[in-house]
């Protein structure tokens, strides 16, 4: 099987690290796949590094999956850049979820969220 870690670049397998595998063997699969190309810009945080992003309004939350190492965060790439235009996101969450239940991985997506939408957030669901 096609892990896609050649898809994915050296600081995104990095940020990967600590993540868990079943989250980490569908991100790896999902850049191999052809669809959004995307970066990992964040997956485990440390309690400081969390508490920052909440001080900064980035989060609000100190019960972050990313404590568990159970969430990412993903930068939609558009040629060599970074973007953050929101149909990106709603894109990359529609080609990720849909992914994620071809394989039978639940996950959450943070667009989904009715409050504090977080298009870059992917999470695995409370039963994985």
């Amino acid at each position: 099987m096609n892990t896609g870690v050649a898809k994915l670049d050296e600081r995104s397998r990095k940020r990967l690290q600590g993540v868990h595998p079943k989250l980490v063997r569908l991100i790896n699969d999902f850049a191999a796949s052809g669809g959004t190309t995307f970066l990992v810009t964040e997956g485990l945080r440390s309690p400081d590094r969390q508490r920052e992003l909440v001080q900064a309004g980035a989060s609000r939350t100190m019960a972050s999956k990313h404590l568990t190492g159970r969430a990412v965060d993903l930068a939609v790439l558009v040629g060599s850049e970074i973007r953050w235009d929101w149909p990106l996101y709603a894109k990359l969450g529609k080609e990720l979820k849909a992914f994620a239940a071809e394989r039978g991985v639940a996950i959450i997506w943070g667009g989904d969220w009715k409050t504090f939408r977080d298009g870059p957030h992917f999470q695995l669901g409370d039963n994985e």
